[in-house]
């Protein structure tokens, strides 16, 4: 029992999957009485996501100074929005493209169809209904994308309030309620494993194996997705910063590596700062502001991987969209990609945040969490490397970028660290 508890939640949540899958398998439909656990377990995820987004996008935007952003900050915000909801929209075409979740009728788990939500909306209708006309009713009935644009707002006001009266503690206590909430969201997770393994034992038990079929398929459209959008970013930023693409990725391999080797944006950032300054030459000024704001409010990696897994899961229960279902699509990962939880399983929680407005199932979430750990590498060098190429474009508007160390070599590094000491 010890070793297990000394296990980290990934190497858990993994061990989970395949036992539930095996158990699904030996014993059949017998697992389906078991499915209340693994409901249960959803359930308490649920119930906090509305407090979740809305804190975490109040905090965020309600941190941001107006006075002391000005023209840079809101250069550096238009890039995050331009830049996340492309993302999302080339998840979104790759997954219509490649199709990863066709083949499969995975309506067999709730009976019935999924209603056609998006095929009944036109382009207007899903415009109108991002902006809600009572918050409390948008919160009640878990509308997502119009909590989040109220949070926006709210955030926004908070921090031109703090302008007029610093002595204001409401964004005080946003952080403490927000500390709660992901200290209750945290406690949760320890429950993953156990909930995911109930989930997936009944669903393969009732399903067969087959149900497990996409699953290759989509970690091999989102990690061609993931490396193409990064070879766009690598064209557009050499192009636009006058560098060559090789010594940009040279410039950034550290980073990278760091991205993907832990997952976590967080772990990253003090390298990414270091890098960015020493390796790339973005002046202090552009890579203070832009990269820690870039953890919060530009996650390319988290828009794209809400939006193809949505497309996915769509696919699975041959659930068709309109032009204007998957623009809602585009929008509603582009704008969930701001309320990113630095918890343990976080991919697990985004998806609870979109699935549910889709009018999807939240069982699909448990398909996706023995793969969340490579989804997890793919998700993390798109959002830190978003950040940096980001950071230049901002700095070559502004002039900042010093050209003589981005272009150095680390020979010439080492000689002058040598005369240093």
């Amino acid at each position: 029992m010890d070793k297990i508890k000394k296990m980290n939640m990934t190497t858990q949540i993994i061990i989970a999957t395949i036992l539930g899958v095996l158990v699904g398998v030996l014993f059949g439909e017998r697992m389906t009485a078991i499915n209340v656990i693994g409901n249960i377990f959803l359930r308490l995820i649920q119930m906090s996501i509305v407090l979740l987004v809305m804190g975490q996008i109040i905090e965020a935007v309600g941190n941001l100074n107006p006075k002391q952003l000005g023209r840079l900050g809101l250069k550096t915000v238009i890039v995050f929005m331009v830049s996340s909801l492309l993302a999302a929209f080339f998840g979104t075409l790759m997954g219509v493209f490649f199709q990863p979740g066709k083949g499969i009728d995975f309506s067999l788990i709730t009976g019935k169809k999924v209603p056609k939500l998006g095929a009944s909306s036109s382009l207007q209708d899903t415009i109108l209904n991002f902006f809600p006309n009572n918050i409390i009713h948008s919160m009640a009935q878990g509308m997502i994308v119009q909590v989040i644009v109220f949070a926006v707002l709210f955030g926004l006001a908070i921090s031109f309030v703090r302008l007029e009266n610093p002595d204001n503690k409401l964004l005080q206590i946003t952080i403490d309620f927000n500390s709660v909430v992901l200290k209750m969201i945290s406690f949760i997770m320890k429950f993953a494993p156990i909930g995911i393994f109930f989930i997936l034992a009944s669903t393969v038990g009732k399903m067969g194996i087959k149900v497990l079929l996409p699953l290759g398929k989509y970690l091999a459209v989102y990690g061609l997705s993931t490396l193409l959008f990064l070879f766009i970013w690598i064209i557009v930023v050499a192009l636009y910063c006058h560098v060559r693409p090789a010594r940009l990725i040279k410039n950034m391999m550290q980073m990278s590596m760091m991205a993907l080797a832990t997952t976590s944006s967080a772990i990253t950032l003090p390298v990414e700062l270091k890098d960015a300054q020493e390796k790339l030459g973005i002046k202090e000024k552009v890579a203070k502001l832009v990269l820690p704001l870039g953890m919060s409010l530009n996650s390319n990696g988290s828009a794209m991987h809400m939006a193809i897994t949505l497309v996915t899961i769509s696919q699975i229960y041959g659930y068709s969209h309109s032009a204007g279902g998957y623009f809602y699509i585009v929008v509603l990962s582009t704008l969930a990609s701001l309320a990113n939880a630095v918890v343990p399983g976080a991919g697990l929680v985004s998806l609870s945040i979109v699935i549910p407005q889709m009018g999807l199932p939240m069982q699909s979430i448990a398909l996706f969490a023995g793969v969340d750990w490579f989804v997890g590498m793919l998700r993390t060098i798109l959002n830190v490397d978003s950040d940096v190429f980001s950071a230049l474009i901002v700095a070559k508007g502004e002039k900042a970028i010093d050209y003589a160390i981005f272009n150095r070599d680390s020979q010439s590094v080492k000689l002058e660290m040598t005369k240093i000491r």
